[in-house]
């Protein structure tokens, strides 16, 4: 049988012990995937306690089809959705953001910020297929599980990804 169903059997049944060993388990690919969209740490870490709180509060309707951690990632990425909703009231001018390349691994910083840029200006249905596939590094088909897309539709979505972050860069490079 699943270990992944047997916790999930011992958490419905309140064994404290499983819940303990499922959050060990799954806080630090949550983590990851918050705090890559949030990038402020202490938010990231709050959204990652707020994903197990909503998870258990529901742990009584939740029915095991497969991987948990996808139901997960589905929960995060929703939290992310409202935090990016939250964040565009919130105006960041280019000029901050390049001032802050100023300091340090300028090489580094200014390319790891011409990325951010362009993945914030990529359609958030492209956005969250690359960021699952090389952030992330899941499967295709998990990808499509996360999302509740076709296979198909996952593949189709990373090549224009790729394709508009590719042009989003030159731009970049150029402008």
């Amino acid at each position: 049988m699943d270990g992944e169903f047997l916790l999930v059997r011992r958490m419905k049944q309140g064994d404290e012990a499983a819940f303990d060993q499922f959050v060990r388990r799954h806080y630090e690919d949550i983590l990851r995937y918050c705090g890559y969209h949030c990038q402020d740490q202490n938010y990231a870490e709050d959204l990652t306690q707020e994903v197990f709180v909503r998870f258990f509060a529901r742990l009584s309707e939740y029915r095991y089809k497969g991987k948990t951690k996808n139901y997960l990632y589905t929960i995060a990425g929703n939290l992310c959705k409202n935090y990016y909703k939250k964040q565009r009231e919130i105006p960041v001018t280019d000029d901050i953001l390049a001032g802050s390349s100023e300091t340090g691994h300028e090489e580094g910083v200014t390319e790891r910020l011409a990325m951010e840029r362009a993945l914030d200006r990529l359609p958030l249905q492209l956005k969250s297929v690359i960021e699952l596939y090389y952030f992330q590094e899941l499967k295709l088909r998990e990808i499509a599980s996360i999302l509740a897309i076709g296979l198909p539709l996952v593949k189709y979505r990373l090549r224009q990804g790729k394709k508009q972050l590719r042009t989003l860069l030159e731009q970049e490079k150029m402008g």
